[in-house]
């Protein structure tokens, strides 16, 4: 394919990733797991089934929680993305990535970046949430190690951590 055909085919494509606003040039139709994974090296939204149905590769989009490997990435024009790597701040993880560290909620990693955002999307809404919520609020998200029971403790802490701070 020639080069001017090629950027005939790719739009510009504006968003804020991260708290940091980005253009970028890209086909319409490439997901949005790839652009952030290939072309900003934002390597822990993963990819786990590629169907939407495991949530490894979950990020907030405007403050939602989604499933990246579903998303366009013309539709992300204009937006705001948060990526895992968008929580830690000045160096030092957010309580809930902590708090997942602390309760052994952190396994093999596959899940954990989309576990974590889905938590805080939760916690945002519900700050005391019960362990129902806490299953409701997750339930789009799959493990295949822990169990859950550490991940549940570890939302539960987190609320409570930020409660008393």
């Amino acid at each position: 394919m020639s080069e001017s055909l090629e950027r005939r085919d790719k739009s510009e494509i504006t968003f804020t990733l991260n708290g940091k606003p980005e253009t970028i040039r890209a086909y319409p139709m490439e997901r949005l797991l790839d652009v952030l994974r290939r072309q900003f090296a934002l390597t822990g939204t993963k990819e786990g089934c590629g169907e939407g149905e495991c949530g490894s590769c979950s990020i907030l989009l405007d403050g939602v929680l989604v499933n990246s490997c579903l998303i366009p990435v013309l539709q992300a024009n204009g937006t705001r993305i948060v990526t895992i790597e968008g929580l830690a701040s000045d160096g030092r993880l957010q309580i809930l990535q902590q708090t997942f560290l602390d309760c052994g909620a952190a396994q093999c990693g596959i899940c954990t970046p989309g576990m974590i955002l889905a938590s805080l999307h939760l916690l945002d809404k519900k700050p005391q949430p019960t362990l129902d919520e806490i299953r409701e609020g997750l339930s789009g998200n799959l493990c295949r190690c822990t169990g859950y029971m550490q991940i549940f403790d570890a939302v539960v802490e987190a609320g409570r951590r930020r409660a008393t701070t």
